[in-house]
């Protein structure tokens, strides 16, 4: 068991993410998942979001979420899922599924929040076959310097890891996804909400392939 419990943040989250789909983000997380089949794992699942946007194509969704609250929200969720969906407990860097088992990851405004990204992506590496898709769409360091830029480096280093359950505003997750050994085929960078200069306000949304190239942590040399 996971054992991650952020209550205060999981209420708020679960009200927030309805009126950001509300607001948009139901049609980036549409996108994201278009025309993905076969076997599916969704890392941080949070509250189920995604699952009513999942083709006909997919299979089966495994979808990982270790906060207690939001994962028995994604429990209620998944019971009305247009494809069949099993909500399961566990961490990014302990993905619970076997060496080339999926066939696409998923991750949504999650990447900001695992202790290590590095570890978590090089675990999606693992379950996924060779030539697996990732799907992303994650909030972002700003992409040119400024004031926006100063301003995540300072949210991330006082509050806003401590109110948003590990969040950090300030990361390169292109750069992550690509170290670890993903190739990116789309990548789209934008402000949500559009002419918003909050600190989560960069935003990526793209699709990599996963080659199958082992990295160190598979047993090739640095």
């Amino acid at each position: 068991m996971a054992e991650v419990s952020h209550p205060v943040f999981a209420r708020v989250y679960e009200r927030l993410s309805a009126a950001m789909d509300r607001a948009g983000t139901a049609a980036y997380r549409r996108d994201l998942v278009a025309g993905l089949s076969g076997r599916v794992i969704e890392i941080g699942a949070g509250n189920g979001r995604m699952f009513p946007h999942y083709p006909p194509g997919v299979t089966q969704v495994l979808a990982v979420e270790p906060e207690r609250r939001l994962r028995a929200a994604a429990e209620r969720a998944a019971s009305t899922a247009p494809v069949p969906v099993t909500v399961v407990d566990g961490l990014a860097d302990r993905l619970p599924g076997g060496d080339g088992e999926f066939d696409a990851a998923v991750v949504a405004l999650v990447l900001c929040t695992v202790p290590d990204q590095a570890s978590a992506l090089t675990e999606v590496g693992r379950v996924l076959r060779p030539g697996g898709g990732l799907r992303f769409f994650e909030h972002v360091a700003a992409d040119k310097p400024g004031r926006l830029h100063r301003t995540q480096r300072l949210v991330d280093a006082t509050l806003w890891p401590k109110l948003f359950a590990g969040c950090h505003t300030n990361r390169d997750t292109v750069a992550a996804i690509t170290s670890s050994g993903f190739v990116i085929e789309e990548l789209r960078r934008f402000r949500f909400p559009a002419t918003s200069n909050s600190p989560s306000s960069p935003c990526v949304h793209g699709r990599a392939t996963w080659p199958g190239m082992a990295g160190p942590k598979h047993g090739q040399d640095a």
